[in-house]
């Protein structure tokens, strides 16, 4: 591991000062909320999403407190179309903690953080290191490539002892002094982001370069190893896309777990007979079959099958849910496929 010993975190933090990210959003405070709440959204998402989200969200929620006593369906509603929705119930349920148990204010050590709905060691280092300028190492999805890369760490990442050396191996490469910190995390990001791609990095522009392994090896793209992986799998999903007289839709709210869990929801069936035995046999008269899609979630493809109708509401006597007016619909939490096939072409 060479690297280490050429100052790596050195060489970070003077890149990112010069070339790295300095005009995002969230970028620039000390304030715990603002970082959490970009980081917590950054999670598996691209930043060109976020920063149509994340205006939108503080300007609802400013602060923590006003996170905490809002209703879930309201948090729900405003994260509607960015997915991973149990992010949004986790950051819900973190403010209220933060309020309830820390009187309003973020822990300021990442070992306390942890302890928070949704914030694992990485999310909790990066809080740590870009608020309070505490000595953490992050280790998100980017940074690993970044430091196998640099360290030529080969060993299979899926096994957790290997992790467990990469983090030692992140944390003996932090900067000695605090204050280096939130240029140091920041930067490690950014390489990853914008420099060490997983595809074609761009190597000759990396502070790092000189003593990466993996360029030395002309082999970046084999790091980091990691050879187990989910197997992706699909599903059917059928969905009554029922409407009244006056143009409402019926909605229902999904459960707590699962597809979708917490939403709001057109009303869901394995197959289409299950959709059709909750209806009349007068009201089954009216389906019309739409168009199918696949949406495609991390790990599973969803067949979505729509089934449109005009129905009485008498008809929807065995369903629990509501109509909700073209008024109402649009302020609710609806899956990202659900508010596509409501709006209007």
């Amino acid at each position: 591991m060479s690297v280490a010993g050429q100052d790596l975190a050195g060489r970070v933090v003077r890149w990112q000062r010069t070339h790295g990210r300095s005009g995002l959003p969230w970028q620039g405070t000390r304030d715990p909320y603002r970082v959490w709440l970009s980081e917590i959204m950054l999670q598996q998402t691209q930043v060109s999403v976020v920063l149509d989200y994340y205006p939108r969200f503080l300007q609802r929620f400013p602060d923590v407190q006003s996170l905490a006593a809002a209703s879930q369906d309201d948090v729900l509603a405003l994260w509607s179309g960015l997915g991973y929705y149990s992010r949004a119930r986790n950051l819900h349920r973190c403010a209220q903690d933060v309020v309830a148990l820390h009187g309003g204010e973020f822990p300021r050590s990442a070992q306390i953080l942890q302890t928070l709905s949704g914030i694992g060691r990485s999310t909790a280092a990066a809080i740590a290191s870009f608020c309070f300028g505490e000595r953490a190492a992050i280790l998100d999805g980017n940074v690993k490539r970044v430091l196998t890369r640099a360290l030529g760490f080969g060993d299979d990442l899926s096994v957790a002892a290997n992790e467990r050396r990469l983090w030692d191996a992140a944390t003996a490469l932090l900067p000695k002094a605090g204050t280096d910190m939130p240029a140091y995390t920041q930067g490690l990001m950014d390489l990853g982001a914008t420099v060490c791609l997983a595809r074609n990095p761009s190597c000759l522009l990396c502070p790092l370069q000189a003593d990466c392994i993996a360029q030395q090896q002309g082999q970046p793209e084999r790091y980091p190893l990691k050879t187990r992986k989910l197997k992706r799998s699909a599903q059917s999903l059928w969905l009554l896309d029922a409407r009244d007289a006056d143009g409402a839709v019926w909605l229902e709210k999904r459960p707590d777990s699962g597809v979708w869990a917490g939403l709001y929801c057109l009303p869901v069936f394995e197959t289409r007979e299950a959709l059709e035995a909750v209806l009349p046999a007068k009201a089954r008269k009216s389906l019309r079959d739409a168009q199918p899609f696949v949406h495609v979630l991390t790990h599973k493809d969803l067949h979505l099958h729509p089934v449109a109708a005009q129905l009485a509401p008498s008809a929807l006597a065995k369903l629990e849910g509501g109509w909700f007016t073209q008024g109402r619909w649009p302020g609710l939490g609806l899956p990202a496929p659900i508010r596509k096939l409501l709006a209007p072409a």
